[in-house]
């Protein structure tokens, strides 16, 4: 025997994963892209959500024009599934609802990038993101840790664990956390979790876990808005624009239908109001939002039962059955619309009213905004999954297998309420919310969402159904060769109705519509030493079209298919303390054309797609670029994370390609180090950590407001860290965005969410068994 490697927690690096075929795998031996990152690395950032810790990952990052709401993650520019320990975690359910994630309970976070195959249910094209959850531990150990910092920020949670019995036992994690907020994004969550491990026998163990979230969270759907002034309206160039730049309507078009008029004096106090950066870039507004008051924070409630059955039938044979319930309500109040209109010729008319700037008894505040809309969001998902996967091992001469038979059952109810307010532009009521009459320091309405004589506009229930079941083969065919063979059938089956709004009050008959298909997974992995392996990929996945969309009850149009063609290399070095990927990839969601039945390939017919839209079935979303991910854990006194992405994100509709897609940056990086350094005056070493964040400029433009070229600026972020630890105590101090760069984290639609801004946090951790 030459060498004996045990896969697992290698000092600070994990080198094994489950999550690219639901057993354990190195991941040198993985013909698949999945990046890990360790509770260690979280607890150094002093993460406590989702959002905190996809700095780590390459591929993954926030999508844009989401309106701020929950976590809306995108891998490689398409849609994630969210899942714990494999079990829905709730989806990205766009503008309605979408909790926001926590790390309270999280071990680590584990991304699959591409399709999965039929592995996770129903599936999304960029991949799943999935959290591995703490489990109940024999020994006993408790944990208390406390956090202060910017903004009235505090926290305080308690994890304990301990074997019951020689066969049972338990974990408890609780949490508490609020904050103030930057620019007034307050956030408050109660947190409960409670696991329960119980061995039967030796061949049988139950798992049962609850979990209970309550949190209030700030919704701000605008952020820094980009004023609009469309300047390709304008003979000047930005920065250089003059009030005789800015002519009125003439009626060039010649329809008799005019803007309105400014006067000279009105047109040079909207010329002065200009900066170069006006419909190209937001408009910083500092640390003051458009928040108001009337809006109100997202009420969310969640509450998750799982139970698990892991049973070894005999050596070969294992059988893991897991039964999710999930309830999640929501409900929130968010300001849809606030837009400040300067100067745009539209369809031939220069400031047609109310795209225009706003004049109130012949004064011009060149800084309204004008289209507000409030909307109120109520929503309510209740969700049961299953899933039994049954596992068999096997060898033939110097081949090893692991054969994987996986059958699941999805269903999710979901009703959604949604209501309205507006300002003047949108009602004709007597009880208009008040316009903004200045972006810089607003004047707020009075009163609550309902005094504004609200608007039912959307109310449905939906429910989606979906099962599958799948094969896979992972074949280890020597020790250097291995192989992933899957192959999965699927269907989903979704219902809609209307139950009546104030433009359409009566209840619509149930819609429904349903699609099945094949997909498959075929990997290989070649390791040329114990070093370096290489891997190629290629899946197909299904997803359900649209969760939240109405249903057209007379077709039954096929889901969208995912596809994903990747080629990377693996490395490791330093007695495994290094572990590093390079993938080229190339993820696309599509849909299905051919397959459609009303569609009639035969050109000779005289119906020859009569009523199919040309085109429609060609749409699709396609990413393509390079990943490299590395992480270092060496001689427990340096360790680092550092990745980076470059990816070219389009999307074709009608048979055009776009520039690219919006909010999704081209190249980001990140890199975060830490070493323990040892002083004589002190018994312990202290960690000294560093991180800087950069992401590329992201498109937020939008030709129906007038910005056909507006985007967020690029950025670059440090943070830094310094903790000591002695003995029971550990205590960790984070320095947020040292320089204080203003900068934009997220799309938003014609405007950016503003990143935090220099802060502090004091974490004290103290453990005891």
């Amino acid at each position: 025997m030459e060498r004996i490697s045990v896969y697992g927690r290698h000092n600070q690096l994990i080198l094994e994963s489950g999550t690219a075929t639901k057993s354990n795998m190195s991941l040198m031996e993985t013909p698949a892209a999945v990046v890990v990152v360790d509770k260690v690395l979280l607890d150094e950032q002093a993460g406590s959500t989702l959002q905190e810790s996809i700095r780590n990952v390459s591929g993954l990052t926030q999508a844009g024009n989401n309106y701020g709401i929950g976590d809306n993650l995108i891998i490689r520019g398409l849609g994630a599934n969210y899942t714990f320990d494999g079990m829905y975690a709730g989806a990205s359910l766009g503008n309605s609802y979408n909790p926001t994630r926590s790390l309270t309970n999280i071990e680590s976070v584990e991304v699959l990038k591409g399709p999965a195959t039929g592995l996770y249910g129903m599936g999304a094209a960029g991949g799943v993101i999935n959290m591995i959850e703490k489990k109940p531990q024999d020994k006993e150990s408790y944990q208390v840790k406390a956090s202060v910092g910017q903004w009235d920020s505090h926290s305080l949670m308690f994890d304990a664990t301990s074997a019951i019995t020689d066969k049972t036992a338990y974990r408890l994690v609780t949490n508490y956390e609020s904050s103030d907020g930057y620019r007034g994004l307050g956030s408050q969550r109660s947190e409960i979790y409670a696991t329960l491990r119980h061995h039967l026998n030796e061949s049988n163990e139950f798992i049962f876990s609850g979990a209970y979230i309550d949190d209030e969270i700030q919704v701000d759907s605008i952020g820094h808005p980009v004023r609009i002034l469309n300047l390709d309206s304008i003979n000047a160039a930005p920065g250089d624009i003059s009030w005789q730049d800015l002519p009125n309507d003439s009626d060039g078009d010649g329809d008799g239908i005019y803007g309105i008029a400014l006067t000279e004096e009105q047109r040079q106090q909207l010329a002065e109001s200009l900066v170069s950066t006006d419909g190209l870039e937001p408009y910083d507004l500092g640390s003051q939002g458009l928040i108001s008051p009337i809006s109100r924070p997202n009420e969310g409630e969640e509450t998750r039962f799982k139970l698990q059955h892991k049973m070894e039938i005999n050596a070969d044979l294992f059988l893991h059955q897991q039964l999710l319930y999930r309830d999640y309500s929501s409900d929130f109040v968010r300001q849809t619309g606030a837009y400040n209109y300067v100067y745009w010729n539209r369809n031939g008319e220069i400031n047609a009213d109310p795209r225009a700037p706003l004049v109130i008894d012949d004064v011009l505040y060149p800084y309204a905004a004008r289209r507000q809309e409030y909307r109120r969001a109520k929503s309510h998902e209740q969700t049961w999954q299953y899933f039994a996967d049954l596992t068999h091992t096997w060898s033939w001469g110097v081949i090893e297998g692991e054969q994987l038979l996986s059958v699941n059952y999805e269903n999710r109810d979901m009703s959604v309420k949604s209501w309205s307010i507006y300002d003047a532009d949108g009602t004709n009521g007597d009880n208009p919310v008040p316009y903004i009459l200045d972006i810089r320091n607003p004047n707020w309405g009075t009163g609550s969402f309902e005094d504004y004589d609200p608007v039912l506009k959307s109310n449905y229930d939906k429910s989606v159904a979906a099962w599958g079941i799948s094969l896979q083969e992972v074949l280890y065919f020597d020790d250097m060769l291995t192989g992933r063979f899957g192959v999965a059938y699927s269907g989903t089956e979704q219902t809609y109705q209307h139950k009546g709004t104030d433009r359409t009050p009566e209840k619509s008959q149930e819609a429904d519509t349903d699609d099945s298909g094949m997909t498959y997974n075929l990997g290989l992995n070649y390791r040329l030493n114990d070093q370096v392996a290489t891997f190629v990929n290629y899946s197909k996945g299904r997803m359900t079209y649209s969760i939240l969309g109405s249903v057209d009850g007379e077709t039954d149009r096929p889901d969208s298919e995912s596809k994903s063609f990747d080629i990377g290399v693996r490395f490791t070095a330093f007695d495994e303390d290094l572990l590093g990927s390079l993938v080229w990839f190339d993820t696309r969601r599509t849909n299905l054309r051919y397959a459609n039945p009303e569609y009639n390939d035969n050109p000779d017919d005289v119906e020859f797609n009569i009523n199919v839209p040309q085109y429609f079935y060609d749409d699709n979303d396609t990413t393509k670029g390079v990943e490299f991910d590395l992480n270092l854990a060496l001689n427990e006194l340096w360790s680092m994370n550092l990745n980076a992405t470059y990816q070219d994100a389009y999307s074709i509709r009608a048979n055009e390609r776009s520039e690219q897609t919006k909010g999704v940056p081209k190249k980001y990086a990140s890199l975060w180090t830490s070493y323990k350094h040892s002083f004589q005056a002190l018994p312990e070493p202290v960690k000294f950590s560093l991180g800087v964040t950069y992401e590329d400029e992201r498109t937020i433009n939008s030709t129906a407001f007038g910005l056909p070229n507006s985007v967020v600026d690029s950025y670059v972020v440090w943070d830094a860290a310094m903790s000591y630890q002695l003995e029971q105590w550990d205590i960790q101090l984070n320095l947020r965005n040292l320089t204080d760069t203003t900068y934009y984290n997220k799309a938003l639609f014609i405007g950016g969410l503003p990143g935090d801004s220099r802060n502090v946090k004091l974490t004290v951790n103290y453990s005891f068994n």
